[in-house]
């Protein structure tokens, strides 16, 4: 990938959204309203999305429909699976051009929110918040949201990813697999013992240098990412002082939980957009955070800032009665 070279994304630009006294709308679209974010042009909030290894965009556009719907500019990209597995050292490039299509299209000014999906998902973040570090990029990020990410690397979890990618027969596709998650174990081992390692550990996140909260949405049933991998995770992030919350969707499939509670994933999303946005700025240092603060009374731990919230599988079945 050279200079030249564009990337692959999508935005957009919606509509404002009706009056909720517009006298034609149902009572279902009313309920939609409930969660207005935008108020004036300049201010309307942007989300990016960030999608899983081999993520086709019609699929990454049914979770950009949610914030479009509220009037919110969407950003869709997905890294290249070579990017992400095997040419890894095109990643910094890759969160540095994205910075800059922010930039260009003026939407720097704008409160951002990144929602972020998968391993795949986080590897891209992580390279974005560490070009945003170099550059020193006064972007204003107000919130993160992690679908079914970040996990530990494990050769068990690569060799699922692999497999979901390729896909095909299974005659086929298990030897593909093996074969390729080998080549890729030995090829990240020597990368490893590189003059330039290249950040390949989305884990390392924990320790990143943003104070900006952060939502997870996970599952105990993720056969790819375990939920211990993310409440650890989230509670590093918790002791550094950020404020997190945890929604724990039970029995759903690896970035699954929005097909699976359909309702209570958009309720989530959209009440932590409208936290942080009602919120004092969450873009200060973690130097400079005052963990004395309230974050709220729900909380499952003694850890400042963090909440947990168990979705039942009965808060499913509601919606699709």
């Amino acid at each position: 990938m050279s200079d030249q070279e564009d990337l692959d994304y999508y935005i957009m630009f919606p509509s404002f959204p009706p009056s909720p006294k517009d006298p034609t709308l149902t009572a279902g679209q009313d309920q939609r309203e409930e969660f207005v974010f935008v108020y004036e042009e300049d201010k309307r909030p942007v989300v990016i999305l960030l999608g899983w290894a081999g993520c086709q965009d019609r699929y990454l556009a049914k979770y950009s429909a949610i914030y479009e719907e509220k009037s919110c500019i969407t950003l869709r990209y997905t890294a290249p699976v070579e990017c992400l597995f095997w040419r890894r050292d095109k990643m910094p490039y890759i969160g540095k051009r994205l910075l800059q299509v922010i930039t260009d299209k003026q939407l720097d000014e704008h409160p951002i929110f990144f929602h972020v999906f998968s391993n795949g998902g986080a590897f891209l973040y992580q390279h974005i918040s560490l070009a945003m570090q170099r550059a020193n990029t006064p972007f204003k990020v107000r919130g993160v949201i992690f679908d079914s990410a970040p996990g530990e690397r494990r050769l068990t979890a690569l060799f699922k990813a692999i497999s979901a990618i390729i896909g095909g027969h299974p005659l086929t596709n298990l030897p593909m697999s093996l074969v390729i998650t080998f080549f890729l174990s030995v090829l990240w081992f020597f990368e490893a013992f590189s003059r330039t390692p290249i950040q390949t550990n989305p884990i390392a996140l924990a320790e990143e240098a943003y104070s900006w909260p952060q939502l997870f949405l996970y599952s105990n049933s993720d056969t790819l990412i375990p939920a211990s991998d993310v409440e650890k995770f989230a509670s590093r992030r918790a002791e550094r002082g950020v404020r997190v919350q945890l929604v724990l969707f039970t029995n759903s499939p690896h970035v699954k939980h929005y097909t699976t509670y359909r309702d209570v994933y958009v309720n989530t999303v959209c009440s932590f957009i409208h936290e942080c946005l009602t919120s004092p700025s969450p873009s200060r240092s973690l130097m400079s955070l005052d963990r004395g603060d309230d974050h709220g009374s729900q909380s499952y731990d003694a850890q400042p800032g963090l909440t947990k919230r168990v979705v039942l599988p009965q808060e499913g079945s509601k919606q699709q009665n």
